[in-house]
């Protein structure tokens, strides 16, 4: 396990670095070419089809990879089982996507998009299957491969789109050619270390898995209700227009959410191993995962808040509206990547119901916030609520880890957490008095120096915290030495 969270964290972390980078560059391409009403269908009819990717899944993925990483031995009868529960299920959430929309009486365009884009959701959900089987397995590096591959095949496709022949239709078409690449590369993984049988379905115990994929599933629904149910209200409220200003923001804000899904997504299957056995790593390696999330965190948040118009200026000179937006819903990813570890340690500790009931009321919160703020504020009442809703869900999570894992330093980690917050905010006061000087790129560049001296100043991070990180990856040496000279522990 200590070997597989460092190793797996970087396969993941690189390859999602780079897949961010090229869907950004791809999203910013489709906004110079499209309006704000063409980017606003586009994002909308994707809004709709992952809304109804958590049904296609029904949180079957988690639970195969919790269970995987417990016994190993039973990977191939578990996901035989697994696969056997997923197909109705899929075809249940097509027919929900197709109905939604026509009850929400969008526009034949719209509708033929999610239609298309209904492809897309039942391809990610065998792929997302089959890749959590090698998650349980500690194996990441072929999703790592398979994630770039994917969405080069996907900017290949929609960027010729973009250029010979501009179209919503080839640009969620390209997304079909992407993911289908993924569902056959997954699958036959799987079936080379398992065996052919392992894309045999099996319908033994599908009741039980159902019962315990539940709360899961339930989870999964709220977290993607509460991130698109903005997106259809400013659609029901305002315009397909106003869907695309906010969609700028909200990509500039959640293109960074690979970080910490990232280092969890190796995180989980290492702690559901930890809980119950040997509870000091545990907190160790819980503590580590603050600490490593708000060191990346905080200059991103600081940084975008300051450079805010420059990054939306990538866009066309329509969507700079969208500035005040992004510099709210900024700030969402600062209690957004602390709860990634807290919902991994409550689900590998068995509370995935507690987990549920958390993001159910944050769902339902986000709802009413954007009922009440969308029609005083438009998209800035949106982002508003957002803001609300997920400091709720990570403080509600809080409350719950020390129940699971007592031993937590909690003030160490408070007053780190404070100088790695104090460095940030700094950084930003300076990079927007520098910025009308410098420029975007040279004071972005000049932001990133300033936030490095300014950890290593407050002790935020030491040379032998470096040190040990690159070892860690390089030489395989093990978590708990790492968490050991993490700065909650110093």
């Amino acid at each position: 396990m200590s070997v597989s969270v460092a190793k797996n964290t970087f396969y993941l972390t690189a390859a999602t670095i780079g897949q961010k980078i090229l869907a950004f560059l791809y999203f910013l391409f489709v906004t110079r070419v499209f309006l704000k009403e063409g980017t606003g269908a586009y994002f909308l009819a994707l809004a709709i089809t992952t809304i109804f990717s958590v049904v296609a899944d029904f949180g079957i993925t988690s639970v195969i990879i919790r269970e995987v990483a417990k016994a190993p031995e039973k990977a191939l009868i578990l996901v035989r089982r697994a696969l056997g529960l997923k197909l109705p299920i899929v075809i249940l959430s097509v027919v929900g996507a197709i109905v939604t929309a026509r009850l929400l009486n969008y526009d034949s365009e719209i509708r033929l998009l999610i239609l298309l884009a209904c492809a897309v959701m039942v391809e990610d959900a065998i792929s997302l299957l089959y890749f959590g089987v090698l998650r349980g397995l500690h194996i990441l590096k072929y999703e790592s491969f398979g994630m770039i591959i994917g969405e080069l095949i996907t900017v290949a496709v929609g960027g010729l789109s973009l250029v010979f022949c501009p179209s919503l239709f080839f640009l969620v078409l390209a997304l079909v050619v992407g993911s289908f690449f993924n569902a056959i590369f997954s699958a036959s993984l799987v079936v080379k270390k398992l065996g052919w049988r392992a894309i045999v379905p099996s319908p033994e115990d599908s009741g039980q898995l159902l019962k315990v994929s539940l709360p899961f599933a339930l989870a999964g629904g709220f977290s993607k209700l509460y991130s698109y149910i903005d997106s259809i209200l400013l659609s029901f409220f305002i315009s397909t227009g106003a869907v695309g200003l906010y969609a700028v923001a909200y990509k500039m804000t959640y293109a960074f959410q690979f970080l910490p899904l990232a280092f969890v997504a190796a995180l989980y299957p290492g702690m559901s191993s930890l809980v119950g056995k040997d509870q000091k790593r545990l907190a160790e390696i819980f503590e580590k995962s603050f600490w490593y999330l708000l060191l990346i965190g905080s200059p991103i948040i600081f940084g975008i808040f300051a450079v805010a118009p420059d990054i939306v200026n990538l866009t066309r000179k329509e969507y700079l509206e969208a500035v005040p937006v992004l510099r709210i819903l900024i700030f969402v990813l600062l209690p957004l990547f602390l709860d990634f570890p807290i919902g991994s340690l409550l689900n590998a500790a068995g509370r995935q119901t507690t987990k549920m009931v958390i993001m159910g009321l944050t769902a339902a919160i986000n709802a009413v916030a954007n009922l009440i703020f969308i029609p005083r504020w438009g998209i800035g009442g949106a982002a508003v609520a957002a803001e609300i809703s997920f400091w709720f869900m990570f403080l509600a999570g809080l409350y719950f880890v020390p129940k699971i894992v007592p031993e937590i330093f909690w003030k160490k980690v408070i007053w780190l957490a404070a100088k790695i917050i104090f460095s940030g905010g700094l950084m930003a006061v300076i990079t927007m008095l520098l910025r009308p000087y410098l420029g975007f790129i040279p004071v972005v560049l000049v932001g990133g120096v300033v936030y490095t001296i300014l950890i290593f100043a407050t002790r935020s991070l030491n040379v032998n915290q470096v040190k040990e990180s690159l070892h860690l990856i390089a030489k395989k040496k093990s978590v708990e030495v790492y968490a050991k000279n993490s700065p909650s522990n110093s």
